[in-house]
């Protein structure tokens, strides 16, 4: 592991507790000791923290919108591009067989070590200064959030049940009703892992799935469900 000065400045926060800042970069294949619980703590606190830096920033939006805007800012994708900017990977304790196999450069190892990052500070000071120190490095994410809103709500729900190791979801074609020229399509939005059934209607499947799949994402970030399936 490289010399860690260099990330805390980058983080813009020294931690008092060097112990927790080499747990939250430890990898499981180099010990059992290792960020995973950090981790499932990280993921509740980027969720709070992006959801009330949305809530402060964009008070015109609507809540189905900031969710939707959440969840791309929380996935992996985002995670690992913010990871790769700091340059995280060099700084990972890592296993000789995951040395050897890329793991300093693997999407998951550095999207998991950065939410466990973002719990080591709330560790060593408060979940106030995790937030400070996220809504640094999202600043540039949550300044441009508007253009979010267009991606759809299908791929934003995949990719957070993707990230969290839960089943897929299914759209199913409940059945149709109304004149041929105006047909009202109705489908259901299931994720058995979560137990859920999310109903809804559209002019076409398309559009009721994108529907469906809304309003399970709003369901989930509500009830917060889901959260702790992915815990390893």
């Amino acid at each position: 592991m490289y010399n860690v000065t260099k990330l805390q400045e980058t983080l813009g926060y020294k931690f008092k507790d060097p112990a927790l800042l080499k747990l939250a970069l430890t990898h499981r294949s180099y010990s059992r000791q290792n960020n995973e619980r950090m981790e499932f703590v990280g993921d509740g606190i980027l969720d709070f923290a992006i959801a009330m830096s949305l809530y402060t920033r964009y008070p015109d939006f609507a809540e189905g919108n900031l969710s939707k805007i959440r969840a791309a800012l929380v996935n992996q994708d985002t995670l690992v591009e913010i990871a790769t900017k700091i340059e995280l990977g060099q700084f990972l304790l890592l296993g000789d067989g995951e040395e050897r196999s890329g793991g300093r450069k693997r999407p998951s190892i550095l999207a998991d070590s950065l939410e466990a990052l973002f719990a080591a500070i709330a560790f060593d000071s408060t979940s106030s200064q995790a937030a400070v120190v996220i809504e640094k490095l999202y600043s540039e994410y949550l300044d441009n959030a508007e253009h979010l809103i267009s991606k759809d709500f299908k791929s934003i729900l995949q990719e957070h049940l993707q990230r969290r190791k839960i089943s897929l979801p299914i759209y199913e074609l409940r059945g149709t009703d109304g004149p041929d020229h105006s047909n009202v399509f109705h489908v259901e939005c299931v994720i058995s892992d979560l137990g859920i059934k999310v109903p809804a209607q559209g002019r076409n499947k398309k559009e009721a799935s994108q529907i469906a799949a809304e309003k399970a994402l709003a369901q989930i970030h509500s009830s917060k469900i889901g959260l702790d399936i992915g815990m390893k």
